[in-house]
């Protein structure tokens, strides 16, 4: 009985390894830790959740007082207000409302209005995001 309960205790030890077998990838996901260096450029996990509390869109309209823009999780011509107080990057680089054109992709950083329900545009991201840069 002894003999027996110790060859399934190694059956099962060994059984684990046998099933991945040695020609599958058993490396670990790339997960940034604060103490490494930066991302590469590239980088798909950092860009996501740099942008992940960020409203996507495609623009559709664009004036010096507001955004409307398409493909939104509110939906098509979700206008957003723009106020002085709202910045603007380009690649990364501090930009204009000017430099905002149709048919660009957009990240915005929103605030709602509590009563009203009006969102007001806090930050427009566009093109490409280099690795490093923070959206405040």
């Amino acid at each position: 009985m002894r003999a027996g309960s110790i060859i399934i205790a190694a059956v099962l030890a060994v059984a684990p390894s046998s099933l991945l077998g040695s020609g599958q990838d058993q490396t670990q996901p790339n997960i940034q830790r604060a103490d490494a260096p930066p991302a590469p450029s590239n980088d798909p996990v950092y860009t996501a959740r740099n942008l992940q509390n960020l409203v996507y869109g495609v623009i559709k309209e664009v004036d010096l007082t507001e955004l409307v823009c398409d493909q939104t999780e509110f939906g098509d011509a979700q206008p957003f207000k723009l106020d002085k107080k709202t910045k603007y990057l380009r690649d990364g680089q501090a930009s204009t409302p000017a430099q905002l054109k149709v048919g660009d992709k957009a990240w915005v950083k929103i605030r709602k209005n509590k009563k009203t329900g009006e969102l007001t545009a806090l930050v427009v991201v566009t093109g490409e995001l280099p690795t490093g840069t923070k959206i405040r």
